[in-house]
């Protein structure tokens, strides 16, 4: 492993309710990099794109880059995935103080090199029989530049709907990685299945990214900077700091996560309304976690009402939501015979997959309320509608607090502010 791997690691834990300070945050960050910064010459940061606005990224990557750039050349390529590129606007809120002529663009289509395949037999024995097929790890060709004397990961480990929670190898091979390898993890999550995955550390998706990690890029100057977060009322609040690439520091923050990003329910939930900031959530693809997040909550019969001013799209990609329109959000079964009939939905797994993840398997009434789509688009996809000027007289967002609450006419709702912050389940259902 390169020398240049010599960051120091470990664990900063906040003492307060309020989380670490941006002088305990600047403090680590310098004291990891101290062993290494006179020898770097050229450093990558990946953080994640504006959807994750909330992890503190954003503070941490301007904290990096202002540490780093006297000495060195600092990149930034923030993990897109799927989504589409950080805005000129969004970049100045969440990395303040860095050009925004230093972000590379990560293409999932274009830019990729495959670095190796998990084996058939593998990804067959750790998905119960479901998946019998290798999956091709594809990753963005930057990473693979000798150029760069270190490449750092940063990110927040939250629940997560494909992977069981969030970040550490994930940034690398989902985040940067190619067509291939997100279309047959994001499948691999969902027939496994997602309320078997989300809260949870060992799932499929995340032995694959294990295999991937300790096969295809050991030699890599990759760290990872992690962080548990909680945003009460918009403020960001970091409860813990997790330096190195060893993976026990992925689990205490995982640890750590489960306390501060999972509700337990003393019971299911009848209606909950979820609201949709609209510079985070412009697509249902993003604003599904309103979907994914609440399911373990939400009682048969009850309803979810998505309160979306800023969703525009289906997908964040044209041919992804087009997709969507085409074939709509529906249960497993019938996606999995849409997936075996038609090649446009072979060919891109991870739409199939967020097809069956968007779908409440019949379970409970999904109804977005929207300002930009149309009734007839909505409904289009499987989807009750709700014009969304309507909907905020009946859930003004003002008055409601996060969790119970008792509206004028005697109704009573749960209301969640941003469902990226979290999973909400009730209590037992994690141990099944």
């Amino acid at each position: 492993m390169p020398e240049l791997m010599g960051l120091l690691e470990g664990a900063l834990y906040a003492k307060e309710e309020h989380g670490l300070s941006a002088e305990d945050i600047k403090g680590a960050l310098k004291a990891a990099l101290a062993p290494v910064l006179p020898r770097l010459n050229k450093v990558l940061l990946i953080p994640p794109d504006f959807t994750r606005f909330h992890s503190n990224a954003g503070f941490i990557t301007s904290a990096l880059y202002h540490l780093l750039s006297p000495a060195c050349q600092v990149d930034i390529m923030p993990a897109l995935g799927t989504h589409v590129p950080v805005s000129q606007a969004q970049w100045q809120v969440m990395f303040e103080g860095i050009p925004y002529t230093n972000m590379l663009v990560h293409n999932w289509r274009t830019e990729v090199v495959a670095i190796g395949e998990v084996p058939a037999d593998y990804v067959r024995e750790i998905s119960d029989g479901r998946v019998d097929t290798p999956i091709t790890v594809e990753i963005n060709k930057r990473l693979l530049d000798p150029a760069y004397d270190l490449i750092l990961s940063i990110g927040q480990v939250v629940p997560h709907e494909v992977v069981g929670m969030a970040n550490q190898s994930k940034n690398i091979f989902v985040g940067c990685g190619g067509s291939r390898v997100i279309n047959a993890s994001h499948m691999l999550g969902a027939v496994y299945g997602m309320e078997r995955v989300m809260g949870r550390d060992r799932t499929p998706v995340r032995a694959v990214l294990d295999y991937a990690s300790e096969h295809f890029i050991q030699d890599m100057p990759l760290q990872y900077i992690l962080t548990v977060t909680d945003a009460p009322g918009g403020i960001i609040r970091t409860h813990g700091l997790f330096l190195g690439r060893d993976r026990r520091w992925f689990e205490e923050a995982v640890a750590l996560a489960q306390q501060k990003n999972i509700t337990h329910l003393d019971k299911s939930l009848k209606k909950v309304v979820v609201y949709l900031d609209e510079q985070e959530f412009g697509s249902t693809w993003l604003g599904n976690k309103a979907v994914y997040r609440t399911r373990m909550a939400i009682e048969d019969n009850g309803e979810l009402i998505v309160l979306a001013p800023g969703v525009d799209k289906f997908g964040e990609d044209k041919t992804v939501d087009a997709l969507i329109r085409k074939y709509g959000y529906q249960g497993i079964d019938r996606v999995l015979k849409m997936t075996e009939d038609n090649v446009d939905l072979r060919e891109n797994l991870s739409a199939a997959a967020h097809l069956i993840h968007g779908s409440s398997e019949g379970r409970f009434n999904i109804t977005y309320a929207t300002k930009h789509l149309s009734q007839a688009e909505i409904e289009g996809v499987g989807y009750g509608y709700l014009p969304y000027e309507e909907a905020i007289k009946r859930y003004p967002i003002d008055t409601l607090k996060d969790g119970f609450n008792t509206l004028a006419d005697g109704e009573e709702i749960y209301y969640i502010s941003n469902p990226a912050l979290g999973l909400w389940v009730v209590k037992g259902h994690l141990n099944n």
